[in-house]
């Protein structure tokens, strides 16, 4: 019976919530972003290793895929989404021939440039969206060629373009049988309890259950590895002299269109680092049996997330800013735990000046979190019922400095 096979659904369902810590869940308190928030961002562009012969290859793929660039990020992502290695683990030679082969660099700028490749027409339009500039003091200033016009164009290189990422995931399942098997027990446990309560017969629940059984045999136990190998676009003065000179038309111009062409190969990746993720387990609290590939969503999402987190520590360059949301009655920014932030973390307070056209950051103080209000805003974090996924910001206390106000932006420090 229909009604049969919802029950053992839920009751499977708080067996597990049982089985593991009961926790109430809350929603994580959603704010408005303001210009600041989404401004002079840097870009992030992410490619997935794909090894085929691996255990949830192709659920992995799918579910890479529906994961969102993070949000402190500009989303910069390519038609081409995943390298396809087989069952064997690429080296780093083999990376940086498939960037040059796919041309990925060019790509990259193509992008920022809104370029058309089959007319070569080119726009400013996400320079200008990504960027603190009014759009029309911008056009009026290049129209006429002049210093405050180009040096914002240039500044724009130096502070957007130039600070460009490419992330190559290699993602590695990690089988974990043991805790499986466990999860296939507790299925066993509420098929046995349901029908000794008489609440269905047994061929009312037989292909359901079974099933249901397998996914939970299947998914609870799942865990990856990410290796994720971090490169940064190459923007210098020779280079944006040339692509701007011999390249840039705003309307159709074949001339230009074979001189990009021609300079694909001068624009490059340069290879910042790389870490690997702990691979521990992720809680899958509140995601319901009939969702069981959310499990893969999750558990690549929180480890691509980790070590975005680890290479921002690592890398100064990759480092974000963030802009401070109050001042009173307490210090507050929208970053948390996603972003890597513990009770240790330190960060200064930059303000953000115009010179001539060009964007400066000076610093004026310094903060740290309150280790109880730290923001947990990782993937899905709401459906775990922690309180601290409903802060909806971290606080923190001046430790340094005068006064500030909304706008400014925090930057991790060591």
């Amino acid at each position: 019976m229909k009604t049969g096979i919802i029950d053992i659904k839920k009751l499977i369902a708080n067996i597990a919530v049982l089985a593991s810590v009961c926790l109430t869940t809350t929603s994580v308190a959603s704010a408005s972003e303001t210009d600041s928030d989404r401004s002079r961002r840097s870009s992030i562009c992410s490619i997935l290793v794909k090894h085929d012969e691996q255990k949830f290859a192709d659920e992995i793929e799918r579910q890479f895929n529906l994961i969102p660039i993070p949000d402190r990020f500009n989303d910069h992502n390519l038609s081409v989404r995943v390298i396809n290695a087989g069952n064997k683990k690429i080296e780093g030679a083999l990376l940086d021939e498939f960037i040059n082969n796919n041309k990925v660099a060019s790509r990259l700028v193509g992008k920022w440039f809104d370029r058309n490749i089959l007319t070569g027409e080119c726009s400013l339009d996400t320079v200008k969206a990504r960027g603190l500039y009014d759009a029309s003091v911008f056009d009026r200033e290049l129209s006429m060629r002049s210093a405050r016009g180009l040096a914002m164009l240039e500044d724009a290189g130096e502070d957007l373009i130039g600070n460009t990422f490419l992330l190559l995931n290699e993602v590695n399942y990690v089988d974990k049988s043991k805790r499986s098997a466990v999860w296939a027990s507790i299925g066993s446990v509420a098929v046995g309890a349901l029908m000794a309560a008489g609440g269905a017969s047994g061929s009312d629940i037989s292909t359901t259950m079974q099933n249901t059984a397998a996914i939970i045999s299947s998914y609870k136990g799942f865990a990856v590895k990410i290796r994720t190998r971090l490169y940064r676009l190459v923007w210098d003065s020779d280079l944006s002299a040339r692509f701007y000179n011999e390249c840039f038309a705003s309307s159709e111009d074949k001339n230009k269109m074979l001189a990009f062409e021609n300079m694909r190969p001068d624009f490059r990746l340069e290879y910042v680092g790389e870490v690997v993720s702990k691979g521990g387990r992720t809680s899958f609290l509140g995601i319901r049996e009939e969702e069981p590939e959310l499990m893969v969503r999750k558990a690549c999402a929180r480890a691509i997330d980790e070590n975005i987190a680890d290479l921002q520590h690592r890398f100064e360059p990759f480092r974000i800013k963030i802009p401070i949301s109050s001042v009173e009655p307490s210090i507050t920014a929208r970053i948390g735990k996603k972003e890597g932030v513990t009770a240790s973390s330190k960060f200064e307070v930059l303000e953000v000046r115009e010179k001539n056209g060009k964007i400066e950051y000076h610093r004026v103080g310094t903060v740290k979190p309150v280790a109880s209000q730290i923001w947990d805003n990782r993937f899905m974090a709401d459906s775990e019922g922690g309180i601290d996924a409903g802060y909806g910001a971290t606080t923190f206390v001046k430790t340094s400095g005068g006064d500030f106000y909304p706008g400014m932006l925090l930057r991790e420090i060591d």
